[in-house]
């Protein structure tokens, strides 16, 4: 058996989490628990390692060219100092990846991507790469990253930070200090919530100590908050509230992101990229299924795999994710549906132990947005 990978904060948490292989990396699945650490997130202030994510540096004269070929959305609107959500695609239209690109400068980009894809996405970038004049860094070892997230993010990372956050809007990235470290922080995160993502530039997995540092800074500067660390397992149910795709479940190569319902990082006005004929013909002729919401009106807790039928009884989709909401105390799920069952409110059943269970579909986000998740502070 393949020994499992460590990230920089490996030796903080080993002992006070209940860990778990994941694509490849021994991580922290809860510290407390999943409820308390995701409860801690809608309504205060959580912290993740999420070092186990893939992150390269993508540089040179054609960067913004090349990176516009491989990926479906627009970099050349991105300025400086900003972000975008994007995924790029096979030939077939099959998505490899979703991920995040960070502009740096007018000649330097870095992609977050999946942990589970960190080989797959950089092979694809050099297979791709060939005639433009671009430079592909993979940084993943060097840089550890850290997520902060909820209501009390901003205030908690205020205490020790150089620059005033409360400038900063949703998707964009600088360059700070935190607790004397210098990093680069973006207003993103994969939970619904307002939040930052930390990337410790100098965190080497051989000397972890600049990680490890802030690790312990954020902790302690979000004590008066209740800040609770958090593992996947709150990070899973996160997502999953606020209709976030987890890759492998959610989507891959034998899913487009028009299936997907992620048409809107498709932008078909671009001159030309990988995919774009055969998402322009499907964009015109439409979809035959589409990835919903759905809430349990009945007892039971979807999972992935189980299938979902209409009220005659007659399957029409599959559960990519499901669980238990800690927030809304129900049964929430993600799945592919045929299109025609797709409009929120359609009354579904899922075959769960033996027996069918009646649910609706929805639009994400499944809590209130007016209450729950990074709306609610009305950012630009």
């Amino acid at each position: 058996m393949e020994k499992a990978l460590k990230t920089q904060l490996y030796e903080v948490y080993k002992q006070k989490a209940r860990m778990v292989v994941f694509a490849g990396f021994e991580m922290p699945l809860f510290f407390k628990d999943i409820t308390p650490e995701h409860l801690a997130v809608r309504n205060s202030v959580g912290l993740f390692d999420i070092s186990h994510m893939g992150r390269i540096i993508i540089a040179g004269a054609d960067a913004e060219h090349f990176l516009n070929h491989v990926i479906t959305n627009d970099l050349s609107t991105l300025a400086p100092n900003s972000a975008l959500y994007s995924v790029m695609c096979n030939e077939n239209g099959g998505i490899i990846d979703d991920f995040v690109i960070y502009r740096l400068d007018k000649e330097k980009f870095m992609m977050v991507s999946n942990a589970s894809n960190r080989e797959k996405d950089y092979n694809w970038l050099v297979k791709n790469a060939k005639g433009f004049n671009v430079k592909l860094d993979e940084v993943s070892d060097n840089v550890a990253m850290l997520s902060v997230q909820g209501p009390n993010a901003e205030k908690t990372l205020q205490k020790i930070c150089s620059i005033d956050l409360n400038k900063i809007e949703r998707f964009k990235c600088f360059p700070a200090s935190l607790a004397g470290l210098e990093v680069f922080i973006s207003r993103t995160g994969y939970t619904g919530e307002d939040g930052f993502e930390i990337f410790v530039w100098n965190a080497p997995l051989a000397k972890p100590d600049n990680a490890v540092k802030l690790w312990n800074a954020v902790l302690e500067a979000g004590k008066p908050f209740g800040i609770e660390p958090c593992g996947l397992g709150a990070r899973d149910t996160l997502r999953l509230e606020a209709g976030l795709c987890l890759y492998g479940n959610d989507i891959d190569e034998s899913i487009t992101p028009l299936e997907a319902r992620l048409g809107f990082v498709v932008k078909l006005q671009k001159t030309d990229f990988i995919a774009k004929e055969l998402l322009q013909k499907q964009k015109t002729d439409g979809v035959k299924r589409q990835r919903v919401g759905i809430k349990m009106a009945e007892q039971g807790v979807p999972r992935q795999g189980v299938k979902v039928f209409n009220d005659r009884d007659v399957q029409i989709g599959n559960v990519t994710s499901g669980t238990f909401s800690p927030l809304l105390k129900y049964g929430i799920a993600m799945a592919y549906v045929q299109t025609e069952y797709a409009k929120e409110g359609t009354l579904v059943k899922l075959e769960i132990r033996n027996r069918l269970v009646e649910g609706k579909t929805a639009n994400f986000p499944l809590y209130d947005p007016e209450k729950y998740g990074y709306k609610r502070l009305k950012f630009p």
